[in-house]
C-alpha cells in the first residue's frame, strides 16, 4: 500500500471541529490534545507504515494491517509521548533536565527527545534490562541509574533525583501529554486505513501501563466510533484486562514472569485506566510461546524485527484470541528493541 509521507497529511485527514475544544478535564487527554501533539511531532517523529501481508491474511482468514512502530525513532512508539512532553517544558526546565524510570523503550524515547530538545536526561533503569535497550539509551547521551526490580522502588528513586537536581519527571504512561503523544499513532492508523479503503473492525494494541492503547483509543473512537479497541497483555501481567472486567484497578501477582520486559507494569495508571475503561472493548492475554511465534511470523512475512512486548497484538490474532476470520483488524507492533538471544529463540536459531 502506498500512503502520503507526511504527518501533516495525517493531521489534515483527521481534523474536525472538535479540534477547537479545550480539555473537558484538567487530567484526561481528549482528541484535540492528540491533534496538537501531532503538530509538535511534525518533522521529528516517523510516519510509520501500515503494512499488509497476503500470507498473514491467509493464515487468519481475514485482513491484518500492521502498524510498524518498530520503525519509529529509537525503535518504539515511546518517542512520540516523550517528545510531546519535553517539547512543552520551559527553557528553564529544559536547562535543569529530565528524569524517567523505564525498562528500556521509554528510556530511549526520553533520551532521544531530550537530546533533540537540548535537555539532559537521567534514566532509572532495571539492572537486568536488555543490553540493547541500555545501549540505545546511552547512545542518546542519557545517564543510566540501575535499580533492582525486586528490592528497589524505582518511582521513589526517580522522585529523589527530581527533587535533588530540579529535574522534571517524564512518566512512562500516566501523564496526559504522554498519552496524547502516543495517540498520534492512532491518527495515522485512521488516515492510512481510510486511504486504503479498509473498514476496520478492531484495533489491537500492546499494553503495559496503558498509555499507548489509551492514546490510540482516543483517536480511534473519535474517528471510528463503531471500531472496537482491545488491549493485549502477557499472561501474568494482564492487570488492565482484569481491571476492565471488574471495574477497578487490579495489580499483578508478585513473582510473575514474562519475556515481554516492556509490558511489566505493576498496575494500570490512574489516568490510563480512566480513559481505557471508557474506550476499550476488553483485554486479550497471550503466552510467551505465542509472542515468539508472532515474532517469527513478522520476520518471515513482513521482514520486521519485533520484540516480545511489541508482538503481543499480532500474537493475539495469530493465536486466535481475537477471531479475525472475515474481519479487518489493525495490530500495533509497538517496539523492536530485542536482544539477540531472545530473537534467536523466536527464530529457532
Amino acid at each position: 500500500m502506498d500512503f502520503p509521507a507526511s504527518v501533516e497529511w495525517c493531521i489534515r485527514a483527521c481534523r474536525n471541529p472538535i479540534e477547537e475544544q479545550s480539555m473537558t478535564s484538567p487530567s484526561l487527554p481528549v482528541y484535540a490534545d492528540v491533534l496538537r501533539a501531532a503538530e509538535r511531532l511534525r518533522g521529528h517523529a516517523v510516519l510509520t507504515p501500515l503494512l499488509e501481508s497476503a500470507a498473514l491474511n491467509k493464515l487468519v482468514g481475514g485482513r491484518v494491517l500492521v502498524k510498524a512502530e518498530v520503525l519509529q525513532v529509537t525503535g518504539s512508539f515511546k518517542f512520540r509521548g516523550a517528545y510531546n512532553k519535553i517539547s512543552q517544558l520551559s527553557p528553564e526546565d529544559r536547562e535543569r533536565g529530565v528524569v524517567a524510570f523505564s525498562s528500556g523503550n521509554h528510556a530511549q524515547g526520553v533520551a532521544a527527545a531530550a537530546n533533540l530538545l537540548g535537555a539532559s536526561a537521567k534514566i532509572v533503569m532495571p539492572a537486568d534490562a536488555p543490553a540493547v535497550k541500555r545501549a540505545g539509551t546511552e547512545f542518546w547521551g542519557a545517564a543510566v541509574v540501575p535499580y533492582d526490580r525486586v528490592k528497589d522502588d524505582r518511582e521513589a528513586m526517580t522522585t529523589g533525583i527530581a527533587k535533588a537536581e530540579g529535574r522534571t519527571i517524564v512518566r512512562p504512561y500516566d501523564d496526559p501529554d504522554i498519552m496524547a503523544g502516543q495517540g498520534t499513532a492512532g491518527l495515522e492508523i485512521v488516515a492510512q486505513a481510510d486511504a486504503a479503503r479498509a473498514r476496520v473492525d478492531a484495533v489491537l494494541v500492546p499494553c503495559g501501563g496503558g498509555g499507548l492503547v489509551g492514546g490510540i483509543s482516543i483517536a480511534i473512537k473519535e474517528r471510528w466510533p463503531a471500531t472496537e479497541v482491545y488491549c493485549v497483555e502477557p499472561d501474568g501481567f494482564d492487570d488492565t484486562a482484569r481491571s476492565l472486567k471488574y471495574g477497578t484497578r487490579e495489580g499483578n501477582r508478585p513473582g510473575a514472569t514474562t519475556i515481554a520486559d516492556a509490558l511489566m507494569a505493576p498496575a494500570p495508571g490512574d489516568l490510563t485506566f480512566a480513559v481505557n475503561r471508557r474506550n476499550l472493548a476488553g483485554g486479550l492475554v497471550v503466552r510467551d510461546d505465542e509472542m515468539l511465534a508472532a515474532m517469527a511470523a513478522a520476520f518471515q512475512h513482513l521482514k520486521l524485527v519485533i520484540e516480545p512486548g511489541g508482538a503481543v497484538a499480532l500474537a493475539a490474532v495469530l493465536a486466535g484470541h481475537y477471531p479475525a476470520k472475515g474481519r479487518t483488524v489493525v495490530v500495533v507492533a509497538s517496539g523492536g528493541n530485542v536482544d539477540p538471544a531472545t530473537y534467536g529463540r523466536a527464530l529457532g536459531v
